[in-house]
Order: C-alpha cells, then structure tokens, then sequence
C-alpha cells in the first residue's frame, strides 16, 4: 500500500527555499502545528480590536497589490474560527478598488503597532458588497514581533483639499524621499495557477522593517529590499521564486498617504551587493511597471517611530556578585546584530505576558565586537523574571 503522505501548508517555492538555507527538516516539523487551517480565539479578539488592516489581492491583469482598509475597531469580525467579516473596502482609486470579489483570494495581515502584536488570515472571499466583504480563512499564523516599529495612532480627518490619487510607471522625487526615510513597507505575493485547489497557493501580505533608509531606491523603476533573517517560513520568497510578481505598499505614518508599487522581484541571493546591506541575507530587486499615488486619504495618523526592535534570546548568565548578575544575549534569527561604541545603552522590552510588558533600559557591559550583547543588572527587591526580550535600535 501506498503511504499517505502528511498534510503540509508549505507550497513547493517555499519548501526549495528552505532546502536552499538548511532549514528544512526543522522547519517541517512545526510548521504543520503553526499555521493552522482556523483562527484561534485570541486571534479572532485580535483581528477586532484593530483600527485597520493591510490587505493584498491581485487587480483584473494578476499584479498584485497591498493596501490598507480602515474603520473604527470593530470594523472587523469574526463569527466562527474560519471567517472574517470585514466592515469596509478600498478607496476609490486605489490599486485593489475591484478585487474583492467572490472568489478572490486575499492575504489579510493586522498589526498592532502600538503592542508590536501581529497575526495573518488568508483565505477567499465568499461575499462581497457595498459594505465590505467576508473571507473564509485557509491559513491563520501569528508572527514575532521583531524589526516592527512601535507607533500609536490617533483619528483623524480627512482633508479633502489635499485628497488626490494619481497613477504613474516612474518614481518622483516625493516618492523617493518617502521610501529612504521608511521603516516600514508591506509586500504582497501569492502564486496564480490554473490549479488553485491546494491551500498555500493563494495571497499573503507580510510586514517588513528596519532603520529608516533600510530600502534603497537604485532608479525612478527600482528598489533594492534586504531580506533578514527571520522566522524561516520564507513566504515572501517562496512565492517569489514560483512567481515573481510582487506588490509593495509605503505608508506615510504623519500624513496619511499610502504609495502603492507593483512590479516583478528577482532574488539576489549571495552576490557581492548582499554584504553592502548590514544583516541582510539576501536582496529582493523589485522592477517597477506601476504605481498608485494616494495622497491624504486616511483617517488616521501614527506618531513617529522610535526604531524597529530585534528579539533576542539568552544564552548565558553569570552570577559576578552577591546582588549583580550578568546576562549574556544574541539575536533569536541568528542575524548580525548592530555595531556599537562603548558606553552605548540597551532599551529592553520585557514581554511578561500577552498583555503586560514593561520596558527599561542597560548600558551594554561587554567590549564592541562580539557579536553578542551583556548587561549586568544588579538586583533590587522586586526582582526580574522577562520571559523574553526586545531591543530598539539606537
């Protein structure tokens, strides 16, 4: 007899992926029990509590796109574990207008800035009107909160004087300048083939981040985007390498504007321009057939960043007195971490459960160099027990 071969969510662009980096048999073996084909319950609180979410389909040629649909909490809805009832549609305008068909598959990502929580739902759409839309959730996964950059959002109004959507194939100066000052982008992919039956095979938008200036613009048609290390699932890239076209989405966080691309990616994957980008692991050249400009066109506004963050695991403690003790980390995606002087501190973020987190800030106590990261903390009396940790980039 023939064995029955285990139910996987990986398509075959992301398992060559894995193969490629050496990730595969670790990855095979938690990706089944991660990315499940429901949402949980706290997933299912997430998603409605959420001011906004990034969403990425494909037009009526295939391109994809990602945008944000925005409403007051509670815009969104979940009434059983596999579907999302979403209150609210893209702009007239936007990229993704007309995509939210019967039918469509969509990527949904919502994030919470302010917490730096974020959790994705992919699936079709089995009802769509003036109101909104409903999809039937085929994949649902959280994410770490790592390279996310915290910021808090506020109402706010329209300004309809300034309010404008215009439609190019070349960036401008105005659009470049967003792009080198963004710590943030959102990049859509899927695979369109005539056989949609299998459920890894449809859209997905993820979250990228870095220090301001992390995406580099080499022409008005083409954006270098470092790829870091992550959490090894590869979406993005294995879609990429089955197909290639991509969407990526600027939001400009004091304005309300969002910059909307599409083009065609091309994987760099070792060669000589990969070690100009500090902690990149490969490059994502992204060529440029279209872009949608919409200027003030969201009702809210974000404060400005205070830096993505890195999650970081420890590996070592060392007890150096009876009151001071010193802990040893490195980065939990085994990346490179930031270079500093000596005398440089280390804000932290102590995640102390799913809701509660406290931040404080350490002078780094081993010499520049090392690759690793000590602080020695001397003990008070409330004590100190993180369950894991988080660094801001200074």
């Amino acid at each position: 007899m023939k064995a029955e071969k285990a139910w996987s969510p990986l398509h075959e662009g992301e398992i060559a992926v894995q193969k490629r980096v050496g990730v595969l048999d670790e990855v095979s073996h938690w990706a089944p029990h991660a990315i499940r084909p429901f949402m949980p319950d706290h997933h299912r609180v997430f998603f409605q509590q959420l001011p906004f979410l990034v969403a990425a389909a494909r037009d009526a040629a295939g391109a994809p796109w990602a945008t944000l649909l925005v409403g007051t909490p509670g815009f969104v809805q979940s009434f059983d574990p596999k579907h999302l009832t979403v209150g609210s549609r893209p702009l007239q305008g936007d990229a993704l207008e007309m995509s939210f068909f019967p039918g469509a598959e969509i990527g949904l990502l919502g994030i919470e800035l302010e917490t730096r929580r974020r959790n994705r739902a992919n699936g079709k759409v089995t009802h769509w009107d003036d109101k909104g839309f409903t999809v039937a959730v085929d994949q649902s996964y959280g994410n770490c909160p790592q390279y996310i950059s915290k910021r808090i959002w506020r109402k706010a109004d329209t300004n309809l004087d300034k309010a404008n959507i215009s439609y190019h194939t070349h960036l401008d100066d105005q659009m470049k300048s967003l792009i080198v000052q963004a710590d943030t982008l959102f990049i859509a992919s899927g695979i369109q083939k005539a056989n949609q039956e299998e459920r890894s095979r449809g859209m997905d938008v993820s979250h990228r981040g870095g220090r301001a200036g992390f995406v580099k613009v080499s022409s008005d048609t083409c954006l270098v985007l470092p790829d870091y290390a992550g959490n090894n699932l590869f979406n993005t890239i294995g879609n990429l390498t089955v197909d290639s076209r991509v969407g990526v989405l600027f939001v400009n966080f004091g304005n309300g504007s969002m910059l909307q691309i599409s083009g065609n990616a091309e994987i760099d994957w070792d060669s000589v321009e990969v070690a100009k980008h500090f902690g990149a692991k490969r490059l994502i050249n992204i060529q440029i057939d279209r872009i949608v400009q919409l200027n003030h066109v969201l009702p809210l506004r974000w404060s400005p960043s205070n830096g993505p963050v890195r999650e970081l695991r420890l590996v070592k403690k060392i007890i150096e007195s009876e009151d001071v003790t010193s802990f040893v980390f490195v980065p939990r995606d085994n990346g490179q971490l930031p270079l500093y002087r000596a005398g440089q501190y280390l804000p932290i973020e102590l995640q102390l459960s799913d809701n509660e987190s406290v931040e404080r800030t350490y002078s780094l106590s081993n010499p520049p160099g090392e690759g690793k990261y000590r602080i020695s903390v001397k003990k008070n009396h409330w004590g100190w027990s993180p369950v894991y940790y988080m660094i801001t980039f200074h």
